[in-house]
């Protein structure tokens, strides 16, 4: 068997004496999605963070593609963050006001001549589903559906092998949802991406990924095939996580209004 794009082994991340994530192990085929889930503060997001060495973990290993990222400094990590890339939350927070589309695309590709750049990033805008009129336009001008796509044209100009996704869909409405859901697995069958997608949403994660690790207080309680840990969760703690999707009164921790709703409509 080959080995998995990603391995990410006994990984620990301090924020000075509290532990955000304690001790996780997991692995990504290539080509595949694997989801992380758990409500809020269980160290999901962190995890996203660590794997694109936004921060340094307390210590473990982030094995991508055979080599070791976690503790590199930022001369020899600089040349292998074209191989992951990260599809932010917020679509609104996530882009420079201040560029155009085109500008924003192709901000990652600044080896390249102007004219090259350009080129590129409308080849990437037309990939995405955007026309060639969104070049010249400003964040402001786009709905929070097109912003989502203009953020994942931008990972997609270094050409990387794994797109961390985190919590990618979770500011968008039900429909506009689901048609970046359908973007990102068209994407992965023509370029054959790798995703690691963090979500709390069991709809979306059952509709995206083939595998699942269940997080809580900054651990891995359960792992498995998607269909088979949300058919038969073994753990309490993740039965309670789709009866929270469920019943979006039981959900713990902080949640916007409009994943409640996104809850209720995936009926996860």
């Amino acid at each position: 068997m080959s080995q998995p794009l990603l391995s990410v082994q006994d990984l620990v991340v301090d924020y000075g004496a509290f532990r955000a994530v304690d001790g996780v192990s997991f692995s990504v085929e290539r080509g595949t999605t694997l989801a992380v889930v758990g409500e809020s503060g269980c160290g999901k997001s962190t995890v996203a963070r660590s794997l694109v060495r936004l921060l340094t973990p307390t210590s473990g290993r982030i094995v991508l593609d055979g080599t070791d990222l976690a503790q590199l400094p930022e001369r020899r990590l600089r040349p292998l963050r074209r191989k992951v890339q990260m599809v932010f939350q917020d679509p609104y927070g996530s882009l420079d006001p201040h560029l155009t589309a085109e500008q924003i695309v192709a901000e990652p590709l600044r080896e390249l001549p102007r004219a090259d750049r350009s080129k590129e990033a409308a080849r990437l805008l037309d990939a995405v589903g955007l026309p060639t009129s969104a070049l010249r336009r400003r964040p402001a001008e786009f709905s929070g559906g097109q912003r989502q796509r203009i953020g994942i044209a931008r990972a997609l100009a270094t050409s990387p092998e794994l797109l961390v996704c985190d919590e990618a869909t979770s500011a968008l409405d039900v429909s506009v949802q689901a048609q970046v859901l359908d973007l990102l697995t068209e994407l992965q069958a023509e370029r054959g991406l790798t995703y690691l997608f963090i979500s709390h949403n069991l709809g979306v994660v059952r509709q995206i990924s083939q595998r699942i690790v269940v997080m809580r207080a900054g651990r891995i309680v359960e792992s498995g095939a998607t269909a088979d840990v949300l058919r038969a969760p073994a753990e309490e703690y993740t039965r309670a996580l789709r009866q929270a999707a469920l019943d979006p009164t039981a959900m713990r921790g902080r949640k916007p209004r409009d994943v409640v709703r996104q809850l209720q409509a995936a009926g996860a």
